[in-house]
């Protein structure tokens, strides 16, 4: 399956300084991530209006058009694909935690944002429960070796966490677009 690989968190985080959007590259994603498992279809040209991101139109091959091509791409494959923009693992540990962080509350946004929030599945909720208790946590680094192991559990118990959410969203409802 040939699917658009996600820019690179500093090319994305490149763009949005350039056009002055006030976001964090990983919150962004994470809120585009969080209204597609909602069951957003953020497609065509306003699509970060439909994330309530004032932008202009991303030009076609920009970083922030192949964050929304490959993140559709990630949730349609069936290989539990699904990566989390965050800055590369050289970054310090404190600045990639905080993004995992930012991630989580831009997921929780944009899945509020998708509007499929009443009488969720028992799981859905326990998963966006998790994921509001990591978005609201501190990251303090005290053990590099420790804590390194710990963010690799904590981004791969979110990444799981936002696929089984998405799964359980479009096995709820019939294939229709959310109202907007």
């Amino acid at each position: 399956m040939s699917t658009t690989p996600l820019p690179s968190h500093a090319e994305l985080a490149s763009q949005l300084q350039r056009d002055s959007i006030g976001v964090d590259a990983s919150e962004l994603h994470g809120v585009l991530c969080g209204y597609i498992a909602g069951g957003g279809k953020p497609s065509g040209h306003d699509w970060l209006a439909n994330l309530a991101v004032d932008a202009p139109t991303p030009l076609e091959g920009s970083a922030l058009t192949q964050m929304q091509l490959g993140s559709l791409a990630q949730f349609a494959g069936d290989d539990y694909g699904l990566t989390l923009l965050l800055p590369p693992d050289d970054a310090p540990l404190g600045i990639r935690a905080d993004c995992v962080l930012q991630w989580c509350r831009g997921f929780l946004g944009g899945f509020g944002l998708a509007g499929q929030l009443d009488a969720l599945p028992g799981n859905v909720s326990e998963a966006i429960n998790d994921l509001h208790r990591i978005g609201s946590a501190d990251v303090s680094v005290e053990d590099e070796e420790a804590d390194e192991e710990a963010l690799a559990e904590i981004i791969e118990f979110v990444r799981m966490a936002a696929l089984m959410i998405h799964q359980e969203m479009a096995s709820r409802e019939p294939a229709s677009d959310a109202l907007h």
